[in-house]
């Protein structure tokens, strides 16, 4: 039964990683809510679907039955991620998803134990986020084990976003930002901070964010202080800094629906294959104990590009029995030098 259910396989980022998998020899069952759109696609690839809805508990452990493993790859997680984990404790099945939402993975995380009991994994934040920037973190705290402080720098060049990230951040867009203090996650207004980083062309104004990394570094390396810089220009650094005052307007219910019907309306399905192939990201992590620090930056391919290659690999390593049952983030469960492995990504330590 070595098989693997991909739910929501018809969004930009599911399309890819049903791509990647057929090229590399795998029959993955697609799943979703759009007859429509599962029908065409199963048979542009002849694989088998199933359609349902992530409320209609019968049909949903029905199809995990049939598998070992399902990628959860239908935002926005934070709605969508405890109805497909709880199903997969109940049915015994292995749960990955892409996410790279703090509460989700805070959920999961709690959730280790039931997990262990039905001897599963639960692996959220299998693709960008949060495979290269955990491994990084990992890495450096192999480096500086004392540390207790780990900070984030992101820059992303030529990529883009999909239809499905923007929604997901609408939906979490009341949250703000996000860091982890002593131990605690901690929200902080939006634009919290704005700081310089060198990428490796001269200083980038980078600003706070509440990437995943505030919740997963933290279960990784014990780091009990995070913080996470995302490098945008100024302009939008001012629109951040001016949710402060209008935000309580945009993050009812009713404005943030509004918004997401615009994205779906508006927003292309996501980057073209040419900003696929093209595309990179920077990251440099910086741990710290005291005055001490170390650094290093990580390239590696596009993010969703990135993400379809960690998936498919994540799920390939499940379905041969490599797996560690409970909740797990990448690191933890394949090693700070699992990201190493794919094409595009290098490493360098700085000083």
């Amino acid at each position: 039964m070595s098989n693997f259910l991909i739910y929501g396989s018809y969004g930009y980022t599911g399309q890819l990683v049903v791509e990647l998998a057929v090229k590399e020899g795998m029959r993955p069952i697609l799943a979703g809510r759009s007859e429509t759109k599962l029908r065409a696609q199963a048979e542009r690839y002849n694989l088998p679907y199933r359609t349902f809805r992530l409320d209609e508990t019968g049909k949903l452990d029905s199809a995990l039955l049939e598998v070992d493993a399902v990628l959860h790859c239908a935002g926005p997680f934070v709605l969508t991620f405890r109805q497909m984990a709880e199903a997969c404790i109940r049915t015994k099945r292995h749960y990955v998803d892409i996410s790279g939402e703090i509460e989700g993975f805070e959920a999961l995380a709690k959730m280790s134990g039931e997990a262990k009991k039905a001897g599963i994994m639960l692996l959220p934040g299998g693709g960008f986020d949060v495979v290269p920037s955990d491994c990084l973190a990992a890495y450096l705290k192999g480096r500086l084990p004392t540390a207790t402080h780990f900070r984030l720098f992101i820059q992303g060049v030529g990529g883009g976003v999909s239809r499905g990230t923007a929604v997901s951040g609408i939906e979490n867009m009341h949250r703000q930002g996000r860091i982890r203090r002593d131990g605690r996650i901690v929200q902080v207004p939006a634009a919290w901070q704005v700081l310089e980083q060198d990428f490796g062309r001269g200083p980038k104004k980078v600003v706070s964010i509440g990437w995943g990394d505030v919740s997963t570094s933290y279960h990784s390396t014990g780091v009990p202080n995070v913080e996470t810089y995302f490098a945008v220009k100024p302009p939008a650094i001012w629109v951040l800094r001016l949710t402060r005052l209008i935000g309580p307007l945009l993050y009812t219910r009713a404005a943030r629906n509004l918004l997401q019907w615009i994205i779906r309306w508006a927003n292309p399905h996501g980057p073209s294959p040419e900003k696929n192939r093209n595309g990179f990201n920077l990251m440099v992590g910086e741990m710290r104990d005291g005055d001490k620090v170390i650094r290093a930056k990580l390239r590696t391919p596009e993010g969703y590009r990135l993400t379809a290659l960690t998936t498919v690999e994540i799920m390939k390593r499940i379905l041969n029995g490599d797996y560690k049952p409970g909740f797990q983030t990448p690191s933890l469960a394949y090693g700070a030098e699992f990201i190493m492995q794919f094409e595009g990504v290098e490493r360098e330590d700085l000083k």
